[in-house]
């Protein structure tokens, strides 16, 4: 992925037939201190990142055929003898030059998230509220149409749309666009997070909650299958359970992170939990069991889930005592 933000021009449109690429980058590190240069040819584009001490980065698009890191660098410093390039010159804040580096490390931490469960403006919501250094891809409808949201430490960068030629783009009417067309058309979408030991972005980690108990998922594990029990009872109620139950984990997800079903933490599936994330006990059995409640209160069985329910809080009385969760 070939990407720089091209809002600051210092020099555009040389020739690297007429350019020492290494004498040029030596120049503009004392010149501009940060920023990139970026090149573009007919069969092949790629971009140099620096600051004012090394060379950060490098990434060469040739045909169907990617280069990043070294071999990019290497390849990109002695283009003159390869490649018709056009080259361009542009200066790159310190604090931002670091993220679009960083960009080829980034690795997924969701992938094929569908407007089945959640939708586009929610999901860039919840990535910035948890800070996420990194960006968001989404492909619309059939993949006719493609954006990409670029967030650093919780703070939207801008954009990159296939309408727009791909280049990154600051405007806020491009995003809502492309929020648009996936509520219109459909979309997937990928999450990518740039590793923070690969940026100069400093962050402190929270500590870590108690992790849930096995007795914890056996007693939800019970109180979901007693759930489940009276919604298959209810014959007019056609929806599948487990969509149902995710739909709602989505919906709560904005408080009870865990729960979000793209997360892969929590699962509840063939009437068995698997969890594999660090919240406690009281915000798991908070989380599941507001959903639950409200579930069964937007389908009209609260009561009998309440009266189904008393063996269960009897059993786990003392659990349910101990955390504080009240009924």
């Amino acid at each position: 992925m070939v990407i720089i933000p091209r809002d600051k021009p210092v020099f555009e449109n040389l020739n690297i037939y007429y350019l020492d690429v290494k004498k040029l980058l030596e120049h503009y590190q004392g010149e501009i201190g940060t920023g990139g240069i970026y090149f573009k040819s007919h069969s092949a584009e790629g971009v140099l990142f620096f600051d004012k001490d090394d060379i950060l980065s490098g990434h060469l698009k040739e045909k169907n055929i990617e280069f990043s890191g070294s071999e990019a660098v290497e390849r990109l410093l002695s283009a003159g003898d390869t490649y018709n390039f056009t080259v361009n010159v542009y200066q790159i804040a310190e604090e931002e030059v670091y993220f679009w580096a960083s960009i080829p490390t980034a690795e997924k931490i969701y992938k094929d998230l569908s407007t089945e469960f959640t939708d586009l403006e929610g999901l860039i919501k919840k990535m910035i509220s948890e800070k996420l250094t990194g960006y968001i891809e989404v492909s619309i409808g059939n993949g006719d149409e493609t954006g990409l949201i670029f967030i650093i430490n919780g703070r939207i960068m801008g954009g990159s749309y296939s309408w727009e030629n791909g280049e990154p783009i600051r405007n806020k009417e491009n995003q809502k666009l492309l929020i648009s067309k996936t509520k219109a058309n459909g979309g997937a979408f990928n999450v990518c997070r740039i590793p923070l030991n690969n940026m100069k972005i400093e962050s402190q980690a929270d500590a870590p909650a108690e992790s849930a108990s096995g007795n914890t998922l056996d007693m939800l594990e019970e109180l979901l299958v007693t759930f489940e029990n009276i919604v298959l009872s209810r014959k007019r109620i056609r929806t599948d359970f487990n969509k149902m139950l995710k739909q709602k984990f989505v919906e709560k997800a904005d408080n009870y992170a865990f729960l979000d079903p793209f997360a892969g933490e929590f699962d509840y599936s063939d009437r068995k939990i698997s969890f594999a994330g660090d919240a406690s006990d009281n915000d798991l059995v908070s989380g599941v069991l507001d959903s639950v409640k409200e579930m069964a209160r937007e389908l009209g069985l609260l009561p009998l889930l309440v009266a189904d329910l008393g063996p269960w809080i009897e059993k786990y009385t003392q659990e349910l005592d101990q955390l504080g969760i009240d009924i």
